[in-house]
């Protein structure tokens, strides 16, 4: 079966030109697929098609000249299968734009790490609701835009239902240093790159404050312990939050100044203004939306996110960085579980 569908993977949309989906239109055209990006700004596909490089999310890299850009979203729908790169948040008003074009059973593989803020709703739900007709998928794991363009070596998840199309899809984007690992895992795979977002900014608090190495690698430790209680309270694998796209995206994002969600945690940990940061950026830092969503889910599912909900509280204003961290502090020691 999954023969028969690679052999059909052969055009590829990437839906969204930032860092990560130009990375991935890199990716897919090194596998030999054709490849067509779809870009929000008209600059960002001229500077693509003409220079082969993405200036503004991406620069100094080279791009695959066969690497096709377009401002037309109804384009994509022609492709075999898609990945979607755009946004969390926005994720939801591309699909109703694109799902009606969509053939039916297109698999339609979701690349941002995030939860609908205003629904709380995973992306396989926005999926489901938005464009039913197609075959969902989440690629997820520990992966900076800029190394995967260069070709440097990585490992993901691929998580789809069907194991035929999983693996049609590791095959027809996987490279010796692009290594997707497929599972069936879906929610696991999204409630790993969602909280893991969340998680790193409380990262990057610890090491603007300047509170050491120790205090981080306990905050990423007790971090995971609230991400995978979250999991498995919504149904997934204790085996997909052990890997890629659990503990090692989180080891990844809460260990590197390069990830736009711990860099804005360090930003806030040395007294900037959560406006500034923001409005200083043109990459999005999915953590901060997120995290609400992430309060939202633990409540529902009546799970402790003590870390998540003091971020939620800094990110929306009710706490400052002060207070949640004396908060935190003043929890009650307990059993380590």
């Amino acid at each position: 079966m999954a023969e028969n569908i690679s052999r059909q993977i052969e055009n590829i949309g990437v839906v969204g030109a930032g860092a990560w989906g130009t990375a991935l239109a890199q990716v897919a055209a090194k596998a030999g697929r054709r490849v067509t990006l779809w870009a929000r700004e008209p600059e960002v596909a001229e500077q693509i098609n003409a220079r082969h490089e993405n200036a503004t999310f991406l620069p100094g890299i080279a791009l695959d000249a066969g690497i096709r850009a377009t401002t037309a979203l109804g384009e994509m729908a022609a492709a075999d299968a898609l990945l979607m790169v755009t946004p969390a948040q926005h994720m939801r008003r591309v699909l109703i734009e694109l799902g009606p074009a969509l053939t039916a059973g297109t698999p339609v593989v979701l690349c941002a790490k995030g939860i609908e803020q205003e629904t709380g709703k995973l992306l396989t739900e926005v999926l489901a609701e938005a464009a039913p007709h197609a075959t969902p998928a989440v690629l997820s794991g520990p992966s900076f835009a800029a190394e995967v363009a260069r070709g440097l070596p990585t490992a993901v998840t691929l998580a789809c239902a069907d194991e035929g199309t999983a693996e049609a899809l590791a095959h027809a984007i996987g490279l010796p240093t692009f290594r997707p690992y497929y599972s069936a895992d879906l929610i696991g795979a999204e409630i790993g790159g969602a909280v893991k977002n969340v998680l790193a900014i409380a990262c990057g608090i610890v090491e603007g404050k300047k509170f050491g190495d120790s205090a981080r690698a306990a905050l990423t430790t007790r971090g995971f312990a609230e991400l995978t209680r979250l999991g498995l309270a919504m149904g997934a694998h204790v085996e997909t939050l052990m890997g890629l796209s659990g503990l090692g995206d989180l080891i990844l994002t809460c260990n590197s100044p390069k990830s736009r969600n711990m860099s804005l945690g360090m930003a806030l940990g040395q007294g900037k203004p959560l406006a500034e940061i923001m409005g200083s950026r043109n990459s999005v830092s999915e953590g901060v939306h997120s995290a609400t969503a992430v309060a939202a889910l633990a409540k529902k599912h009546k799970v402790e996110m003590p870390i998540a909900d003091a971020v939620t509280a800094i990110v929306t204003g009710k706490a400052s960085v002060d207070e949640a961290i004396a908060a935190l502090l003043a929890r009650p020691v307990g059993r380590e579980a």
